[in-house]
C-alpha cells in the first residue's frame, strides 16, 4: 500500500531550536491539560457546581483539550524529527479534528449564551427550561453537528490527486486545499455554507443574546446588573479569545504567500499556546464559584 507524505513546511530552523521549542511546547501542553482539568475535575466533584452553566463550562475546557491534543503530539514529535511530514491520511485527520472542535466551541458558548439569557431574562422558568435533557441535548448536538458537517470534505478529498507535497504550515488545516491539482468549487461553495451554520450564525446568536441581556439588565436593578457582569463578561472574554484564533486561521490560510514564514510561525505558535489556557485561567478567575473551590484546594494543598 502506497502511502502519500506532506511537508510541513512552516518550521522556521527547526535544526537549529528544536529542543527550545519542544520544551516550550512540551510545557504548554502540560500546562493546558493542567488548568483545563482542575477546573473539569472541580464541576464534576462540587455539587453545587452542577448546574448548566458550570456544565457548559466543564464541556468548553473538555474541548480546549481534545483541540490542543489534535495538535501539540504531532507538533512535538515534527520538533525532534529529522523531516517534519506527516501521511495524507493523517493530515486529513487532523483537519477534520480541527474544525470540528472548533466549530464546537461556537455552539457551546453559543448554548452558554442561552443559558445565561435564560436565566437573566426568564429567571422564574429557568429550572423549567434548562433541564438536564435539555443541557444532554445541547452537549450531544454542540459535537455531534460540526463532525457531521466537517465529515463530508474529509471523505471527499480522501481520494482527490495532489499536485503539490508541501504544505504552508506547522500542522494541518484548510490549507490543504492549495495541495489538490483542481479546486473543487462544490467543496469550496459547501466550506462557505459550514462557517456560516456553524460559526457565522452562531456568533450572531451570541451577539444578540448578549445584547438583549445588556438591555435588561441595564434596565433592571443593581442586583441583576451584577450578576449580568459576573457570568456573562468571562463567556464574551472566551469568546472574543476564540474569534481571534478563528479569523486568525482563516486569515492565514487565504493571505499565506504575502506573511513571511516566521511571522506566521511565532503567531502560530503563540495562537495555539494562549487560546487553550486563555479559557481555563477566565473561569477559574471570573467565575466565583469556581474561583471559591480553586482557593480552597489550592490553600489546602499548601497547609500540607
Amino acid at each position: 500500500m502506497n502511502v502519500t507524505y506532506i511537508t510541513l513546511d512552516g518550521h522556521v530552523e527547526v535544526q537549529r531550536y528544536r529542543y527550545v521549542y519542544f520544551v516550550v511546547m512540551f510545557t504548554s501542553y502540560i500546562l493546558i491539560l493542567s488548568c483545563n482539568s482542575t477546573v473539569v475535575c472541580l464541576v464534576v466533584i462540587h455539587k453545587n457546581l452542577h448546574e448548566p452553566m458550570y456544565i457548559f463550562i466543564a464541556a468548553l475546557l473538555i474541548n480546549s483539550i481534545l483541540f490542543s491534543t489534535s495538535i501539540y503530539p504531532k507538533l512535538l514529535i515534527d520538533f525532534l524529527s529529522e523531516k517534519q511530514i506527516v501521511s495524507y491520511e493523517a493530515c486529513l485527520t487532523q483537519v477534520f479534528a480541527f474544525y470540528t472542535l472548533s466549530c464546537s466551541e461556537y455552539l457551546l458558548l453559543a448554548a452558554m449564551a442561552y443559558d445565561r439569557f435564560v436565566s437573566i431574562c426568564k429567571p422564574l422558568q429557568y429550572h423549567m427550561i434548562m433541564r438536564k435533557r435539555t443541557v444532554r441535548v445541547f452537549l450531544v448536538l454542540a459535537w455531534f453537528v460540526p463532525a457531521c458537517h466537517t465529515v463530508v470534505p474529509f471523505i471527499g478529498n480522501a481520494n482527490s490527486k495532489l499536485c503539490s507535497f508541501t504544505l504552508k504550515g506547522v500542522f494541518c488545516n484548510n490549507s490543504v486545499n492549495y495541495l489538490f491539482c483542481v479546486a473543487s468549487k462544490a467543496f469550496l461553495i459547501y466550506g462557505l455554507v459550514v462557517l456560516f451554520n456553524i460559526a457565522v450564525f452562531p456568533m450572531l446568536f451570541i451577539l444578540f443574546t448578549y445584547s438583549v441581556i445588556l438591555i435588561v439588565a441595564y434596565r433592571s436593578c443593581r442586583e441583576v446588573r451584577k450578576k449580568a457582569a459576573q457570568t456573562c463578561l468571562p463567556h464574551v472574554l472566551v469568546l472574543i479569545n476564540y474569534s481571534c484564533l478563528f479569523g486568525y486561521d482563516m486569515i492565514i490560510v487565504r493571505l499565506e504567500s504575502d506573511i513571511s514564514k516566521t511571522v506566521r510561525f511565532v503567531l502560530t505558535l503563540y495562537i495555539i499556546i494562549c487560546s487553550p489556557l486563555f479559557n481555563p485561567i477566565i473561569y477559574g478567575l471570573k467565575m466565583k464559584e469556581i474561583y471559591k473551590h480553586l482557593r480552597r484546594l489550592f490553600y489546602q494543598n499548601r497547609g500540607k
